[in-house]
This record gives C-alpha cells, structure tokens and sequence, in this order.
C-alpha cells in the first residue's frame, strides 16, 4: 500500500501579534490550546500540558543564554514581559496537536517552529511542500517573557499536587504510591 503524502500548509507569522496558552476545562479534565495571530494568519492548535512546561522552561533558558552570550539588546533583555490576559480567541478549533516545536534566534527574534504531530514526530523544515503543518511565529523577547508568565500561571492553576509523591490530587484524593496505595 503507498501512502499519499499531503502538501504541507506552512502558516507564516512575521511578526506574531499574538502568542498565547490557555486551557479549558476543570482541573484533571483540561485541555490546553495555542492561538497564534498576525496581520494575516489566526492559527489555534492543541498542545500538551507537559509541552508547555516544556515551552516556557527552554524559553527561559534562551533569554538567559542570550544575556549571557550578549546576543540581544539590553533594551531587549530587560524589557518589561507584555503578558496577553484576553481569553483565547473562539471559535476554538484546533488547525492540528502540536508534536515538535524547535525554537532558534534570528535576527533579533525568537523563531518558533511549531509541528503538527506524526508518527514519527521527527522535525522537517527541509522540505517545505511536503510534511506535516507548520506554524512558523517570529516573537519579540518581551512577548516569549510575556508568554512564560501565562503559561506558568495557566499550569499552576489545575489540580494540586500530592506532597508526598508530588502526583496531582483529584477532589477525591488520590492513591499515593508513597503511601503504599493508601488514599490521601
């Protein structure tokens, strides 16, 4: 059987106005989406909870590499985070589930490269008419400050954690494996 690959849609945003995470749902039952706008692309995506610890924690590396490195500006580096409050944009439908982002510094930007999931989850930026979708978004280091806030404010809001096994706790409690399976 061959498989028919699929033109890939690459959604360029240069430069995102937008760059947002949210989640929706009740503690233990969220789902967490992306949007990212521009002059002309409004794209929003689904994205796991641990992709976006994961986001926001190698965003934070990054700016801390470039003040080590002096790659960006001080003005840049120590500009005020521009954190999006606003509620995420409806209709909420997502384009696709994000597999592989990969994040680089061009040009005074930080540029996102954000991959639908595949099988294989493997990053293709070489071939750009076929693949999975693409968003490419071109930030500013006050928007990826700005991002970071929210997304460490949008994780923290769900369900809290056992202290005991640092699972996170349901309403009910949960089984603790520390407490060999006892409910805490």
């Amino acid at each position: 059987m061959v498989e028919e690959v699929m033109p890939r849609i690459i959604y360029r945003h240069q430069p995102a106005s937008r760059f947002i995470v949210s989640a929706i749902g009740e503690p233990g039952q969220r789902e967490f989406f992306m949007q990212v706008k521009s002059e002309n692309n409004f794209n929003t995506v689904a994205i796991d909870k641990g992709q976006v610890i994961a986001l926001a924690e190698r965003f934070e590396e990054l700016i801390r590499e470039l003040r080590r490195g002096k790659l960006a500006t001080p003005e840049d580096l120590t500009a005020p985070a521009v954190q999006d409050d606003e509620p995420l944009e409806l209709p909420i439908e997502s384009d696709f589930t994000v597999g592989v982002i990969s994040i680089s510094w061009e040009n005074e930007q930080v540029v996102v490269n954000i991959q639908a999931a595949t099988q294989d989850d493997e990053l293709v930026i070489d071939d750009l008419d076929f693949g999975p979708d693409l968003i490419v978004a071109h930030l500013k280091i006050h928007q990826v400050k700005g991002f970071c806030e929210r997304a460490t404010s949008i994780v923290n809001a769900g369900r809290a954690q056992c202290p005991f096994c640092a699972l996170p706790v349901d309403p009910q409690g949960h089984l603790c494996p520390r407490a060999n399976g006892y409910r805490r």
